[in-house]
């Protein structure tokens, strides 16, 4: 079979990595779009997937957003005409809205449950809707999910690092003193339409560990903007890496993550590296049930961190990513559904 698999933000290359592999593996042609946004190519080129890049993020605005969607939906649909017999996104719109137009069976992906526009699309145009079973189905049903849902277990970071050994000299290529507690930061994602309200939060967080002497805290900025931002400071204590960097490293051999996005929570939850979470946004259901089990911090306060060494020890819970392909292929067998149905 032909697959066709879109990739519209940094996690994705991540996410699919595996995915692509097993697939291949039991031989099916698969092909692999994306859009340049943050370190999405980047990380692509990093992993060695090979792909065609076209579109990019639309910013902040809503407008642009629109009129990017629609920009990229067309060379989505030129390119899709190719010929596939399933599509797969993580949250992708782009791909639901070419496959739908080209009758191909779709499959969205996801595991944050408020992006209330992205997902009145994604699931009512796909044939199979798949995400963590943390996720009430009660919360899914509104927007078009029920009959179409597939839930699986544990995190889809412990699946994608199902393989996963840390890279042992990745502190030492950017000139960190382990000697000191390494904290691992990851900004908000200041574009994203479900974290529109500020996070007056961040500001204070790299203050205290930019001064902090005992403490070297590599940034992980999500934009350029951002990088400037970050470096502008001056602060001692930070390290801001000039590109994308293989972070699951980085977190595995951190005393400590502090980050605003999701997929790094949970990545350092995976990985057994204590984590506070500065989302300024609902928490979704994945997260609140790290938080019940203790594997996840909420933080309000910058002065509340706790900065420790720990020792390098972890303990990764590996998921069968082929349990993944088994769901995602799932949907072909399934009754033909109209798309919108």
């Amino acid at each position: 079979m032909r697959i066709w698999i879109d990739n519209t933000a940094p996690a994705h290359p991540l996410v699919f990595r595996p995915i692509i592999r097993e697939l291949e593996a039991r031989g099916h042609d698969v092909a692999v779009s994306a859009r340049d946004y943050a370190q999405t190519l980047e990380l692509l080129d990093l992993h060695g997937i090979e792909h065609v890049a076209f579109g990019r993020h639309g910013g902040a605005g809503r407008a642009r957003k629109l009129a990017a969607l629609f920009s990229r939906g067309r060379a989505m649909r030129r390119f899709g005409r190719d010929g596939f017999d399933l599509a797969v996104g993580h949250g992708s719109n782009d791909l639901a809205l070419a496959a739908a137009r080209l009758r191909i069976p779709a499959v969205n992906m996801f595991d944050y449950e408020f992006a209330v526009q992205q997902h009145k699309v994604g699931c009512r145009l796909a044939r199979r809707v798949l995400t963590p079973d943390t996720i009430p189905q009660e919360r899914l049903d509104r927007y078009g999910a029920a009959g179409k849902l597939v839930q699986y277990e544990g995190l889809k970071e412990e699946y994608y690092l199902a393989d996963f050994e840390p890279d042992t000299r990745a502190l030492t290529r950017l000139g960190v003193d382990e000697g000191r507690v390494v904290v691992v930061v990851r900004p908000p994602p200041d574009v994203s339409l479900y974290h529109r309200r500020s996070n007056p939060l961040f500001p204070h967080v790299i203050r205290r560990l930019g001064e902090e002497p005992d403490v070297h805290a590599i940034v992980i900025p999500r934009t350029a903007a951002q990088r400037e931002y970050v470096r502008r400071l001056r602060l001692p204590s930070l390290i801001v890496p000039d590109g994308a960097v293989e972070a699951q490293s980085l977190i595995a051999l951190a005393d400590l993550v502090v980050s605003a996005g999701g997929t790094m929570n949970r990545e350092a939850a995976a990985l057994g590296t204590p984590v506070y979470t500065t989302y300024g946004g609902r928490l979704g259901g994945v997260d609140e049930a790290l938080i019940r089990e203790g594997r996840l911090r909420p933080l309000t306060d910058a002065r509340a961190i706790e900065l420790a060494k720990r020792p390098r020890e972890h303990r990764l819970e590996r998921r069968d990513p082929s349990v993944l392909v088994d769901m995602l292929l799932g949907a072909l067998d399934e009754e033909d559904v109209r798309p919108g149905r």
